[in-house]
């Protein structure tokens, strides 16, 4: 049986003008168009890795991560207006004509995206693979908003909605419940065909199959790349990764009671109940081999000692962790300027 020819394409041109130079700004101590590569290259299905750029510089530091940058993309098909298909079209045509390479499926890898998970690309062209009906794969997250009760206004103000539903003749006043669940597309991972790009001039086709994100992280604004900074560099610290100076062991400390376990009524800690995900969560951490302290104010302000009581309950609620101090300062509010939130570690 013929092995399928994958091909990933990160596209990074020079001229952003949201963030200068977004394509290859910091982000946890990386350019951010190295993240894509570095994850085409831990992706087991995919067999070239390239990056189509306008600039002499960002292919320097494409090939210094480990990507193949045969050709400078043309100029006319790199500023703010040009389509994903002309990039692709430009890209196909150049490895048919001067290589004679024609890959099966390819993969859309933005760098405005650099917080994936490789196995994920290899789910999707599992997906695709697998469906010789399907003409792409696109990563798709629960919309926040639905359409169906968006407007678009003309110049004299007058609105008029975006979108109908079945025979709902006022679809806009109708219970958010009663109507379809919705998802946008993430501009993580998409794989499509190739020959739906050179024959039908399309980068899905008709076809498309949707694969739930995690998370959402696309960068266009100065915010959102500060933002996603700060949790890959978070992350960095307890990510399993192919690449030597991303694998680092960190120190966690956790509290119990509102992270760990539930809040009991009057400090009486023997109804406190598991939080199992953010048990199985610590668990990972563990086992990947970073140190878990747990630090609680159990006792502090009622006078009792709950040492062997906590002790108890941990270990029945399959707890792994390296050591566990009590004692800690009964407050109202503790500032830490390196703060995870639970949403933070259970992102992870």
């Amino acid at each position: 049986m013929k092995k399928t020819n994958v091909l990933a394409l990160v596209p990074a041109r020079s001229g952003s003008k949201s963030i200068i130079d977004k394509n290859i700004r910091d982000v946890a101590g990386k350019p951010m168009l190295a993240w894509s590569i570095l994850h085409a290259l831990d992706a087991n299905l995919v067999q070239r890795v390239i990056l189509s750029t306008d600039s002499e510089d960002y292919a320097k530091l494409g090939i210094k991560f480990g990507a193949e940058v045969p050709f400078l993309r043309p100029k006319e098909i790199s500023n703010d207006n040009s389509t994903d298909l002309e990039v692709f079209t430009h890209a196909l045509s150049w490895l048919n004509k001067k290589e004679n390479y024609v890959p099966d499926i390819c993969v859309h890898l933005r760098p405005t995206y650099p917080f994936r998970n490789p196995t994920d690309i290899d789910k999707i062209i599992e997906i695709i693979e697998s469906d010789e009906n399907l003409d792409s794969v696109r990563t798709i997250y629960p919309s926040s908003q639905t359409p169906y009760k968006m407007w678009t206004c003309d110049k004299s103000f007058m609105i008029k909605p975006v979108t109908f539903f079945n025979n709902l003749q006022e679809v806009w006043n109708e219970p958010r419940q009663e109507l379809p669940k919705t998802y946008i597309q993430t501009a993580n991972i998409d794989a499509v065909r190739t020959s739906i790009i050179t024959k039908q001039n399309s980068m899905t086709g008709t076809r498309i199959r949707g694969f739930i994100d995690q998370s959402f992280h696309d960068i266009d604004e100065e915010c959102e790349l500060q933002s996603v900074n700060k949790i890959m560099l978070q992350k960095r610290g307890f990510v399993k990764s192919s690449h030597p100076d991303d694998i680092k062991t960190k120190t966690f400390c956790f509290d119990i009671d509102g992270v760990i376990a539930s809040i009991t009524k009057e400090n009486n800690y023997n109804l406190a109940k598991p939080k199992q995900e953010m048990i199985d969560q610590i668990n990972r951490l563990f086992e990947d081999g970073h140190t878990i302290i747990l630090n609680t104010a159990r006792g502090f302000v009622t006078g009792i000692d709950w040492e062997s009581k906590t002790i108890e309950q941990l270990k029945n609620w399959g707890l792994n962790y390296h050591k566990i101090y009590f004692g800690k300062p009964a407050a109202d509010f503790y500032i830490d300027d390196k703060m995870l939130s639970i949403e933070d570690v259970l992102r992870f």
